[in-house]
C-alpha cells in the first residue's frame, strides 16, 4: 500500500512540473482570459511564498468573503494582509484552479542519550478548485496531501517534543510524529451580504477547526523551517482532525467563527479515514486592525484527544499576533508571538510561549530563528505508561536557506539549523545535560 501511495505521489509532483511549463508557455493566452472576462485568477489557498501578481492585473479576493486573498492561511485562519501567497493558476470555464507543492529531503541529528538520526522527506503536495457565482457567492475544494507516512509511524527525532503514539501503546516522546497522508479534503462556501459583511460555512474531513494561528507549516514565519515546534500540540494540533463544521461571520478586519469537530487525534495509522464523530467545539475570534497585523484569541473544548487517554477530556485557549512588513518588490519579514494552555479534567493547567521570526531581503535567502517554552507532564511516563511530573523545559533554533530557481514556477533550496534544548536539573542526566540539534535539508517548491 505504501508504494501504491508513493507512486501516486511523485505522479501528482510530476505533473505539477508538467503544469510549471504548460502554465509558462501559456501565459499571454492565460492574461488575456482574464482581462477579457475582467475577473481575477484567484488562488483558492492563500499563505505560501511566491509574487504577489500573478499577471492579471486585477484585485484577489478570498474565496470566503471580500477581503484580500493574502489574508487566508490554513483552514480558515488568517494572517496579515501583506503576507505572499502563491501557486500555479489556471482557468477552465466557470472554475479556477491553484496547485502547489513544498518538498523538503532533511537529515536530522539530535545530540544527547534520548537523541538519534534520521533521514527523511516532509512537506505537503496541494491542489484547489474554486466556482464564483453571480450573486457572489464562492465555492471552494481543497485537497492537500503529504509524504510524511513514509518517514515511518514513530517520525523523526526533536528533542522536547511528544505527543501521539506511533504503535497505539506507547506514547511518542522526543519525536515529531509524521501527519496523515490526506493532510486535508475541505469545501467551503462564502457569501458577501448586501451591507458588505460576509459569512461563510466550511466542511472537513480532514480539516482544521477555528482554533489557534495558523498551522506552522503555513505560517510565514515558519515555513521555510523543515523543524516542528515543540509548541505544536498547544497551539495548532487540531490542523488535522477527521471531521469538522465552521461557520463564520466577517466584517471587514473582524471576525467571528464556531466549529464542531473530533476531538481525538489521528491514530498511528496514517493512510486512513477516521470517522467524524462531531463531539467538541472551538470559537475564535480574529482581527486585522492594518495590513501588517493579524490577531486571534481561540478556545477549544476537546473530547478525549489522546488516544492513550480516552477518558480525559481537555480545554484549551490560545492567543497570538502575527506582524509583516515587505521590502521592495520581493522581499518580507514576518514575526509570529503566541501563547496557549492546556487544562485537563484535573484542572492541571500547562502553558506554552512561542516567538519565531524569518527573514527574506531578496526573495533568494531566507534566515529564520524560534524560541519556544513549554510546561509538559510527557517527557517522563508516570506509573501505568501515563504522564508523569510536570517540568518547564525550553527550546531555540536559528537557520537559513538559500533557493534557486531552476524553471518556471520550481525552487530548489538548500537549507540549514542548529538548535539548542534547556531542560531543568532533573532532567540532565536523561537528556546528558542540555542537548542540542542539528538539521541539513534541500528542498523542492513548486509554486
Amino acid at each position: 500500500m505504501a508504494a501504491r501511495y508513493l507512486a501516486a505521489l511523485s505522479a501528482g509532483v510530476s505533473l505539477l512540473v508538467v503544469a510549471c511549463a504548460t502554465q509558462a508557455q501559456d501565459h499571454s493566452g492565460h492574461a488575456r482570459h482574464s482581462a477579457a472576462n475582467q475577473t481575477p485568477v484567484h488562488d483558492p489557498h492563500a499563505g505560501h511564498a511566491s509574487p504577489v501578481d500573478h499577471g492579471a492585473g486585477h484585485a484577489m479576493t478570498s474565496a470566503l468573503g471580500a477581503w484580500p486573498m493574502s489574508r487566508d492561511a490554513s483552514g480558515t485562519s488568517w494572517q496579515p494582509d501583506l503576507s505572499r501567497h502563491g501557486g500555479i493558476h489556471w482557468s477552465r470555464g466557470d472554475w479556477s484552479f491553484m496547485s502547489h507543492a513544498l518538498l523538503n529531503l532533511t537529515h536530522d541529528t539530535q545530540s544527547g542519550p534520548r537523541g538519534d538520526d534520521k533521514t527523511f522527506v516532509s512537506g505537503m503536495v496541494m491542489g484547489a478548485a474554486r466556482r464564483d457565482f453571480a450573486d457572489g457567492s464562492t465555492l471552494n475544494l481543497r485537497l492537500m496531501v503529504s509524504p510524511d507516512p513514509f518517514m515511518g509511524k514513530d517520525g523523526f527525532p526533536l528533542l522536547l517534543a511528544a505527543g501521539e503514539t506511533a504503535d497505539g501503546v506507547n506514547p511518542l516522546i522526543d519525536r515529531q510524529h509524521p501527519h496523515e497522508l490526506i493532510m486535508e479534503a475541505s469545501a467551503s462556501y462564502g457569501r458577501r451580504l448586501a451591507n458588505g459583511d460576509s459569512v461563510f460555512a466550511y466542511i472537513g474531513l480532514p480539516g482544521e477547526p477555528a482554533f489557534g494561528p495558523p498551522a506552522f507549516m503555513h505560517r510565514m514565519s515558519a515555513m521555510d523551517s523543515p523543524e516542528a515546534p515543540i509548541t505544536h500540540h498547544w497551539l495548532d494540533s487540531t490542523h488535522i482532525v477527521f471531521g469538522v463544521a465552521t461557520l463564520g461571520w466577517v466584517r471587514d478586519g473582524f471576525k467571528l467563527e464556531a466549529s464542531s469537530f473530533r476531538g481525538r487525534e489521528p491514530d498511528q495509522d496514517r493512510y486512513d479515514i477516521e470517522s467524524p464523530e462531531l463531539d467538541s467545539w472551538a470559537v475564535r475570534a480574529s482581527w486585522n486592525p492594518a495590513p501588517e497585523w493579524s490577531l486571534q484569541a481561540s478556545y477549544a473544548d476537546v473530547t478525549a484527544p489522546e488516544q492513550l487517554e480516552p477518558d480525559e477530556d481537555e480545554t484549551k485557549l490560545s492567543a497570538s499576533a502575527i506582524h509583516t512588513r515587505r521590502f521592495g518588490a520581493v522581499g518580507w519579514w514576518s514575526s509570529t508571538v503566541a501563547w496557549g494552555r492546556k487544562t485537563n479534567d484535573h484542572d492541571e493547567s500547562k502553558d506554552a510561549w512561542l516567538a519565531e521570526t524569518a527573514f527574506s531581503p531578496d526573495g533568494r535567502w531566507t534566515l529564520f530563528a524560534r524560541a519556544e517554552r513549554i510546561e509538559t507532564d510527557e517527557l517522563v511516563p508516570g506509573p501505568g505508561g501515563g504522564h508523569g511530573p510536570l517540568y518547564t523545559v525550553g527550546k531555540a533554533s536559528v537557520g537559513a536557506v538559500h533557493d534557486w530557481t531552476v524553471a518556471p514556477n520550481v525552487r530548489l533550496g538548500l537549507g540549514g539549523l542548529y538548535s539548542v534544548n534547556q531542560v531543568p536539573g532533573a532532567l540532565e542526566p536523561l537528556y546528558g545535560g542540555d542537548p542540542d540539534g542539528a538539521m541539513v535539508f534541500i528542498r523542492l517548491k513548486i509554486e
